[in-house]
């Protein structure tokens, strides 16, 4: 759902119901340079963007969404949009086949499971296979890494590159990475990251990992719903540069320990019901011995649960 013809759109803004020249000029400074992002905004959005009241606010995003005909289509014209997706091989058959052909775009993944279990690993392959032509199961596109746990790994990126036959110092050109120190960097560093998906053809936005700066900054019981608050307004954010620039979206989460839970698997992942509503994939990852990794996918919109086994090793994700 990429604009193609942004750059009319972008100077056709003034023509949308209150918005002026000095309206338009701030909503451009603030990352809203098209119909599509206005129509895809919150009221709240554009009134801290450009200083307008709510009914201003809702009347533009009307007006948007009126000349973007975003009413009831037939169900064809979402199979036509659904041919765009495009999808990242992770590096094993096995995982690709688990999550129906690869990591897809206009889609938050999310993984979670314990340290060690893989999931930064998978970042950082993906980082790497995103960069290989379609024919190799790629999309010939930069991967944008925004790294909350000190994490990410340029030598990982050389193995994996070097490993699949290409030039390691073009594929760390190719990462563009950034450091999000506590949640409210990590929330702005998304917020500037539109502008970097446009200019530097973005197909990867990775965040490593989503909850831990929430989980540090938010403490306490009475902290809860205004950490839940803003991890879904933040998981809304990633959903929105999904879809509007067909890109694909990797998060990895962190799994807290359930003492009461007496058989099975005694650990359950952090964000509660926002994030298991809000990520389209859902992948638990556990370690096993040695190079072993098990997948299994516990949500998806149209794949059964099920699981697979991998192996990680010094060239990356691979089949055992």
């Amino acid at each position: 759902m990429e604009n193609e013809n942004e750059a009319g759109e972008s100077k056709g803004m003034e023509k949308l119901a209150g918005v002026g020249e000095k309206t338009a000029e701030k909503l451009r400074d603030a990352g809203f340079t098209d119909l599509m992002t206005i129509a895809a905004a919150s009221a709240g959005e554009l009134m801290a963007a450009a200083g307008l009241g709510e009914e201003t606010a809702n009347k533009i995003i009307a007006s948007a969404r009126q000349k973007l005909d975003m009413g009831f289509e037939p169900a064809t014209k979402v199979m036509k949009r659904r041919e765009s997706v495009g999808k990242i091989t992770t590096g094993s058959k096995a995982l690709d086949e688990l999550l129906g052909g690869g990591v897809e775009t206009q889609c938050i993944l999310e993984a979670h499971g314990a340290f060690g279990s893989g999931k930064s690993q998978l970042a950082h392959q993906l980082a790497v296979t995103v960069q290989l032509p379609k024919e190799k199961g790629g999309l010939g596109a930069k991967a944008l890494f925004i790294d909350t746990e000190q994490t990410f790994r340029p030598e990982r990126i050389v193995d994996m590159a070097g490993a699949l036959g290409m030039d390691p110092s073009k594929a760390l050109e190719n990462v563009l990475t950034a450091r999000a120190y506590n949640s409210d960097h990590q929330i702005l560093l998304v917020e500037k990251a539109e502008e970097v998906i446009k200019k530097e053809g973005v197909k990867l936005l990775i965040v490593d990992s989503l909850t831990s700066a929430f989980r540090s900054d938010y403490t306490g019981r009475g902290t809860l719903a205004n950490r839940q608050q803003r991890l879904n307004k933040h998981l809304h954010k990633l959903q929105r540069l999904a879809d509007v620039y067909n890109l694909a979206v990797y998060v990895t989460n962190q799994v807290m320990a359930r003492p009461d839970i007496m058989f099975g698997d005694p650990t359950a992942p952090i964000g509660g019901h926002i994030l298991g509503h809000q990520a389209t994939f859902r992948v638990y990852l556990r370690k096993s011995k040695n190079e072993k990794r098990i997948a299994k996918l516990i949500d998806s919109p149209n794949l059964p649960e099920n699981e697979t086994v991998f192996k990680v090793c010094k060239e990356g994700i691979r089949d055992l």
